[in-house]
Formats: C-alpha cells, structure tokens, sequence
C-alpha cells in the first residue's frame, strides 16, 4: 500500500511539474493554454510539490496570488497528511 501511495505522488508530482512547463512554453508561443483550475487541481490532488518546483523552475504563475497562496498552502496539508500517516 505504502509502495502504491509513493508510486502516485511521484507520478501527479512529475505531471504537475511538466504542466506548468508546458503552459509556460505554451504562453510564450501565444498558444492554447491549460485551464488554471486544471493546474491548481494537479496541485490539489496530491502534485503540489511538483507544482511549486515547476512555478519556481519554469517562472510561472508566481504572479498570481491564488497560485502563490494555494501552492504553497497545498504543500502544507500534504506534509501535515503524509506526517500523520508516516510518523
């Protein structure tokens, strides 16, 4: 169970992590964006760790106070969650 929950959050961090990427690239290039909620629901579900790497790597979306408030905000519970089931 432990090895699936591992498996989840490095696959929805890597995700979250490439999409803000991509949006990035995308928003230079003038091209169709990703939806913001999608981004922050990547953050939501479990990928707020690759969310804040890829607005800090990428220089996306630090701009925006949902994104600087609820990033970071998301990390805090998902700490707070994987410290009471692990600990």
């Amino acid at each position: 169970m432990a090895t699936n929950i591992l498996i989840y959050l490095a696959i929805i961090n890597l995700c979250a992590f490439v999409a803000f990427g991509i949006d990035k690239l995308k928003a230079r290039r003038g091209a169709w964006r990703t939806p913001e909620s999608t981004l922050l629901l990547l953050a939501a579900i479990g990928g707020s760790f690759g969310a804040f790497l890829g607005m800090k790597v990428w220089r996306h979306k630090t701009q925006h106070k949902k994104f600087t408030i609820l990033v970071p905000l998301l990390m805090a519970i998902h700490i707070a969650i994987i410290s009471y089931f692990c600990l």
